[in-house]
Formats: C-alpha cells, sequence, structure tokens
C-alpha cells in the first residue's frame, strides 16, 4: 500500500490528520467525549476539550479498560482484540472514508461486541476500509465497559457505555459532513453486546433524530437486566472491593482493581420472583433497564428506523464447543440450559427434541442456549418493530458453517462479522482453531454480504421481502442465499 501524508480534517474540537492507503483514508483515535477520569468514569460522557493544531489521527488509541479475553481452543483475538491498550483519552472513534473527497456519502456507525467487558476498536475485524471503498463512511467506536461502563451504580446514571455511544452519535451528527458523510443517512449497527446496545438505542427517546437506519447481529431486544437483578451485581462489586456500592468509592479505585474485580462476578444467581437472567449467567453485565428494549419499540418508540435483523444458526456452539462440552454434553445439560433460560422448561426441551428429531444432545443445548441469548430475543425485537407501518423490518439467518475444532464449530456466535466487514479473506481467521476453519468459505460470500450490508444502509433495503408479524420472511445466508417464511415457527413460539 502506498502511504501518503494524509488528509487534514477540521472537526469542531479541532483539526486530525488521516492516513491516506490506497483509496481509502482512515482517521484514527478521534476523541468524541472527553477522558473519562477519577469520578468522571461514573459521569455521563462530557464534550472533549479542544485542542490546537493538528492532531494526529494515523496510529490507533487507548481503549477501554478490560482483561484480556479467551474462548478455549478457538482463537477469538481477531475478535476481543489484544486486551487492554492504556491511556485514558479512549472515548474515541475511528473514521474509514473513500479517498475521493465525495460528500453525502451513507454513514455506517459500529458498536462491537464483547459481552460488556470486552473489545475495542483496535480489533482486526473492524477495518472498515471496505466499507470506504464502496462509498460508506463508516465509524467504529469505544464506549465504557464493565464496572465503569454497566454495574448500576447510586450516585450514578445508569447505562454509562449507552451513554457513550449516544454521545459518539452526536459527534457523528456534528462532524460527519467533513469527512464526506451525510449526517442525515446514519445506520447505527452492532454486534453481541454491541447489537444489545443498538436495541436499547432503538429504545431510547433522547437518541431520536441521531440515527436513521439499525442493524442489529446477534444482540436481544430482551436481554437487560431489571434494576433488582442489578442490584445483586453491585453488592457482589462492593463484596469484591471491600468498598461501599456507591459512585463515590468506586470513583477512588483504580482501573486495574476495577477491571479485576469484574472478572471475579462470574456466578452470581440473577433470577428473580418475576425475572429471568436473560444471559444465562454467562455475564454479570448488560443493559440495566425495567423496561425491556422490545418492549419499548412495541409502545412506539424507533418508528420510522428501518431495522435489519438477524442471528447465526448455531450461535451456542461458541460457548460449548471451545471448551469441550459440546460432544460431552448429556440430556441433564440439556434439562439445565432449559431450567436457566424458560419458566416452563419441559415444554421447551420437548418443542426443540420434536422440531430437531435426530439432533444431539450438544446441539439441542446448543440451540436452547441460542435463542434464551439471542434468538427470542431477536424475534421479539424484529416483531415489536415490524407491528408499526412506518419503518421496514428485515430478518436474517446467517448459516454458513465454520469447519473450525474439526468441524464443530459451525455457524456459531460471531462468525458473520467478517462477511460483513469483508475481510473473510485475513489470514489470521483461517486455520484449525480459527474462526473461519481450515477450508475456504464460499467465494462470493463476503462480497455479496458485505454489499448487501452497504445496499441496505444506502437505501433501507437489503434486497429481500419485508418482515411482517404474518409471514416473517427471513433470508438464510449460505453459499446460497435462500428466503424463507417464518423458518422456525414452533421453537419461536415456544419463547412467548
Amino acid at each position: 500500500m502506498n502511504h501518503h501524508p494524509g488528509p487534514v480534517v477540521t472537526t469542531a474540537q479541532g483539526a486530525v490528520r488521516g492516513l491516506r492507503q490506497g483509496d481509502t483514508t482512515a482517521f484514527l483515535n478521534i476523541p468524541y467525549a472527553a477522558a473519562p477520569r477519577g469520578a468522571g468514569r461514573f459521569a455521563p460522557p462530557r464534550p472533549h476539550e479542544p485542542w490546537d493544531g493538528v492532531r494526529d489521527a494515523t496510529v490507533p488509541g487507548p481503549n477501554a479498560p478490560q482483561s484480556e479475553r479467551r474462548l478455549g481452543s478457538v482463537d477469538m483475538s481477531p475478535y476481543f482484540g489484544a486486551g487492554w491498550s492504556r491511556g485514558e483519552d479512549y472515548l474515541t472513534v475511528n473514521v474509514f472514508t473513500p479517498a475521493t473527497g465525495d460528500g453525502g456519502l451513507p454513514v455506517m456507525v459500529f458498536v462491537h461486541g464483547g459481552g460488556f467487558v470486552a473489545g475495542s476498536t483496535r480489533s482486526a475485524l473492524y477495518d472498515g476500509s471496505a466499507f470506504a471503498r464502496d462509498g460508506v463512511v463508516l465509524v467504529t467506536l469505544n464506549y465504557r465497559l464493565g464496572i465503569v461502563g454497566f454495574l448500576d451504580l447510586p450516585g450514578a446514571p445508569a447505562n454509562r457505555g449507552l451513554l457513550d455511544v449516544e454521545a459518539a452519535l452526536r459527534w457523528v451528527r456534528e462532524n460527519i459532513a467533513a469527512f464526506g458523510g451525510d449526517p442525515d443517512n446514519v445506520t447505527l449497527f452492532g454486534q453481541s453486546a454491541g447489537a444489545t446496545v443498538v436495541g436499547g438505542v432503538l429504545a431510547t427517546p433522547e437518541a431520536a433524530g441521531l440515527f436513521h437506519r439499525a442493524i442489529v447481529q446477534s444482540g436481544s431486544g430482551l436481554g437487560a437486566f431489571t434494576t433488582e437483578q442489578a442490584a445483586r451485581v453491585t453488592r457482589a462489586a462492593a463484596d469484591v472491593l471491600g468498598v461501599e456500592p456507591h459512585a463515590d468509592a468506586f470513583a477512588e479505585l483504580p482501573d486495574e482493581r476495577l477491571v479485576e474485580a469484574a472478572s471475579r462476578l462470574a456466578g452470581i444467581d440473577l433470577r428473580t420472583g418475576t425475572h429471568r437472567d436473560p444471559l444465562i449467567g454467562l455475564s454479570p453485565f448488560s443493559l440495566v433497564l425495567d423496561t425491556q428494549p422490545a418492549e419499548s419499540v412495541a409502545a412506539g418508540l424507533s418508528t420510522g428506523i428501518d431495522l435489519l435483523i438477524g442471528t447465526n444458526a448455531e450461535e451456542g456452539n461458541l460457548y460449548l464447543v471451545p471448551v469441550d462440552k459440546y460432544a460431552t454434553s448429556t440430556a441433564e445439560d440439556v434439562d439445565d440450559a432449559a431450567a436457566r433460560s424458560h419458566p416452563d422448561a419441559a415444554r421447551l426441551v420437548e418443542t426443540y427434541r420434536r422440531t430437531r428429531p435426530e439432533a444431539s444432545f450438544g446441539e439441542l443445548r446448543s440451540a436452547i442456549m441460542g435463542d434464551a441469548l439471542f434468538g427470542a430475543g431477536s424475534w421479539a425485537l424484529a416483531g415489536a418493530h415490524a407491528a408499526h407501518a412506518r419503518s421496514a423490518t428485515y430478518a436474517y439467518e446467517f448459516a454458513w458453517r465454520s469447519q473450525a475444532l474439526d468441524g464443530e464449530l459451525g455457524a456459531t456466535h460471531a462468525v458473520e462479522l467478517p462477511f460483513v466487514f469483508d475481510l473473510a479473506h485475513l489470514p489470521r481467521l483461517h486455520g484449525p482453531a480459527a474462526l473461519l476453519g481450515p477450508g475456504k468459505p464460499p467465494a462470493d460470500l463476503a462480497a455479496r454480504m458485505h454489499q448487501t450490508w452497504v445496499r441496505f444502509a444506502r437505501t433501507g433495503d437489503p434486497g429481500w421481502d419485508r418482515y411482517d408479524t404474518r409471514r416473517r420472511s427471513t433470508m438464510r445466508i449460505d453459499a446460497e442465499w435462500t428466503q424463507v417464511d417464518d423458518p422456525r415457527s414452533r421453537e419461536r413460539q415456544a419463547w412467548r
């Protein structure tokens, strides 16, 4: 690649110099909010102070405090990144834009996943060059994670990581025209925890007008904790740290201690008399809302915003296969997964056995986990959104199977991301323990999927029939693309 002295763009806070690479320009590490320091870590995001001169935007910056994440035998480093890159000024965006200097381009703003505790704009999978190449201004953002981002603390606003995403959207509204983007055509999209955050933003009145389309990849419109559930996590965190459960006490502690404490909060029982744990014990952090995003959307929030929403066919495999729990699953494990997921566990198991008569215990366990985490909450959000005629809803299911880990990883959680970003060729994604496995994916799958996302951002229509609450049209994405009506009707009904 030829590296030229990059162009300079002037934002509301000051000028930034980007990095020209071929026909795209990247601007890295531009602050959208003030550095979250001290007590500011537990406050709403504030505007960043202006700077003099030209800020270098050619090298990646710091990210949110986090511990390194591993998932058994599968290499997820392209997804999670290399852990914590230290520095306080991490509420930043990366902007990828065509080098042509054209204006009025569609804008896409991406919110990364990582269980509300990990991930960043530095991850290899979030290089936005292919979007810029195809005439989109792509923005990726860091947001506060873990205790600082999502612990519900007296004396602090809730969902601070979500407030960061809103602040980044306000930065986009104010500044993106200078990078060639159209502030009146913004698509907010995210994956996993990031997709759940997107659902939360859909349900936030304050965010109205900041974006015009949304894509929810393996998120959940039913993924929020109640304040009662969140208070249990807060008490546990305060106990681990030996401080009072109040923002003032937490503000005294360094990030290292908060990160270390967050990693010790696994396994809290969050089931209450009225609510199950929407994350079935996998994470002590999520949005904290007494009304689920799907219910707020059903009540009319987000009308006028086009929505593309979907899940992967074997989401749950990521939580079982790499840690050697898939092949060893028993009938008891299936029952346990159902009991964590649903008030009528026996009926749930019976439904999945009927719809999948040939399935192993591992497959049944994975299917129930995947639907508890992502499927049921995506169906609820899609149905709630489709009930309002002013906005279009489209659904997909990503079904291409990775042959990683002896062919068992399959169409698991996160496997669609390299195709969306048109990065399926990255060497680190290939090999027996890499996300995309040892073989070659279908030659045109990444190009087609990426172009579909671009088309939706540009026009609001990905190229297939709308999802409505009668037909539930869904595009099944594999080597072949097939539109099916209500593909999992019996299993979907079991979650109502």
